[in-house]
Order: C-alpha cells, then structure tokens, then sequence
C-alpha cells in the first residue's frame, strides 16, 4: 500500500550533464514532447544541448536552468506514464532553489510552457548580474555547532 505522505523533490543548478534527457526523449512519449515544447517556447534546441552540449554552455545559467526544469518535468511526465498514481499520493512537492519552479509545475500552480520561459528569463538576468557584480563563493563544512 502506498503512503498518503509522500514527497516529491526537484534538483537545482548544478544537476546538468551533457546527455541528460536523451534515453528519457528516446523512450517516452510525454518526455519527448516535454523536450520538444521547451524547444518551440525557448527558440532553439534545448534538447540538443542536453543531449549532446557543448557541456561549457550548458553550463551557463541561462541554460543549465530551463535544462534542469525541462529534464525535471520529463521525468516527471516519463514516470507518470509508468507508474499510475492518483495526484493525492504525493501530498508535498518542492525543490532546491531553481527545482521549486519545477515543484510549482507539478503542484499545477504553473505551466509548464511559462515556467521554462521564466526561468530562461531568470537564468539571463542571473548571468548579467554575476558579470556585472563578479564576486565568488564559499562554503564552510565540518564545522562543530558550539564551535
């Protein structure tokens, strides 16, 4: 018997991978078009660059975002396909920064068409800001609490 609270979470930037995708677009119908409504709303072939690269460009933010989204959400539709859940199954969906736009999709508070528009949007305007505010980041591990 399946739990009444399952959750549901999406990845953020930094899950990209030059082929991420192509066994899902191959193999599923929903994936692919999925994919293909990416390509028509972005114009130009998201699909092409997951699936083959270059991995330098789809490793910059106005890409690797609706990458992320995309790959998401035909994995989502890949495992709808299979797997025949009533939408009450997963009562939580969320996502690691970029990964709640994907949660908002498939919560129905978004479309999918203008969920992957906005975050193109919002991946160029993250690029701009980083060229003209450069800065760098760090992260702090292993620390003890009461440190």
């Amino acid at each position: 018997m399946v739990t009444q609270n399952l959750a549901l979470l999406f990845a953020g930037q930094g899950a990209q991978y030059t082929g991420m995708g192509k066994d899902l677009y191959a193999a599923f119908l929903e994936s692919k078009l999925v994919f293909d409504q990416a390509d028509r709303v972005l114009g130009f072939s998201l699909s092409k660059l997951c699936f083959s690269g270059p991995e330098e460009e789809l490793k910059q933010t106005q890409n690797c975002q609706p990458a992320i989204l995309t790959m998401s959400i035909a994995a989502w539709e890949a495992f709808k396909s299979v797997v025949h859940l009533p939408p009450s199954t997963f009562r939580y969906v969320a996502g690691l920064s970029l990964g709640e736009y994907s949660a908002l999709v498939v919560a129905g508070a978004i479309s999918f068409a203008d969920a992957v528009y906005l975050v193109r949007k919002r991946g160029e305007f993250m690029e701009q800001e980083a060229q003209a505010s450069p800065g760098s980041m760090a992260s702090v591990l292993g620390l003890d609490r009461d440190g």
